[in-house]
């Protein structure tokens, strides 16, 4: 089990279930939500995460990029935020990993995890070799899957 919570610990989570890939976003919106580079984002399912303390808030956006919204659960006295649900992928959450109490309980490798946005990622940033690595999304609008280019060496995500 993994827990995790907000800065100021008024809310507190659980995870039971462990994640089966990890998505780094490089899209805006993720760099905006995070304040980084990009978002670390286990996808576990809905039964997978509960709130074990206190009460998270709910922030909805819509994605420019599918239309549909987005409900991000942060706290609402220090602003933390912990995990995300999707109109667009009923019944799973993606959590913001920085929010685990050690992240580290998240082992990435190129196998369980992809880049997506690498399109618009900041300049410095550099994509691992081996991963799949995808200019937009990883799926277009209606599911369809889009090919990865995965690189042998480290990259400059400006170069995809």
């Amino acid at each position: 089990m993994m827990r995790g919570g907000c800065l100021c610990g008024a809310v507190r989570y659980e995870v039971t279930g462990k994640p089966e890939r990890v998505t780094m976003c490089h899209c805006s919106f993720c760099q905006k939500t995070t304040g980084a580079a990009y978002m670390v984002q286990p996808a576990l399912g809905a039964t997978d995460v509960k709130i074990t303390l206190g009460q998270a808030k709910v922030y909805t956006h819509i994605s420019e990029g599918s239309g549909k919204a987005i409900h991000i659960n942060f706290c609402g006295t220090c602003g933390s935020k912990f995990f995300q649900t999707f109109d667009r992928f009923d019944g799973a959450v993606g959590l913001y990993r920085g929010s685990l109490d050690d992240p580290n309980d998240i082992t990435i490798t190129p196998d369980n995890s992809k880049h997506i946005f690498v399109g618009v990622a900041q300049a410095e940033t550099l994509v691992p070799p081996n991963t799949p690595v995808f200019k937009g999304h990883a799926m277009q609008n209606d599911g369809t899957p889009n090919e990865p280019v995965v690189f042998e060496e480290p990259h400059r995500a400006g170069g995809v």
